[in-house]
């Protein structure tokens, strides 16, 4: 394969691009641990969000957007969305809604279920969750993939 100037280009920018509105449950959760300045957004349903959620984030089914954000989240703040997982889009729709209504915002890849699965802080209506890192989504016995 001969990957041209032009191409090369095109290539920079879409992945560039990719990273400016997406993250993975791995940034989020160091930007959790930094105090970094933002919202997390649980975009699923009211029985999907009692089964088990991140800590930290807020209930916004993305029906309910439009009507809540603006009273509930200030513009200024940057927001991040989430749903189940990568056989989901509705945290794609959820960030369209923020968008939408002007907001900064990224959506997490890997949703709720990568986010459990790499071990990170989940818990339900009745408290914490405490789950084992899955060694097909995260490494064990380090912090990070270092990727």
């Amino acid at each position: 394969m001969t990957i041209t100037t032009s191409s090369t280009d095109h290539l920079i920018s879409h992945f560039a691009g990719k990273l400016a509105f997406e993250t993975d449950a791995s940034d989020v959760h160091a930007d959790q641990d930094a105090g970094v300045r933002f919202v997390l957004i649980d975009s699923r349903g009211e029985a999907a969000w009692a089964q088990g959620r991140i800590v930290g984030a807020i209930h916004l089914p993305t029906a309910e957007i439009a009507t809540r954000a603006p009273d509930a989240i200030p513009l200024d703040v940057p927001v991040v969305t989430y749903c189940w997982g990568p056989g989901c889009n509705g945290s794609t729709r959820a960030a369209l809604e923020f968008a939408k209504l002007g907001y900064q915002v990224k959506e997490m890849i890997g949703g709720f279920e990568y986010w459990a699965r790499e071990g990170y802080p989940v818990e339900d209506d009745h408290g914490r969750i405490i789950r084992a890192k899955d060694p097909l989504t995260a490494p064990v016995h380090s912090i990070t993939c270092d990727c």
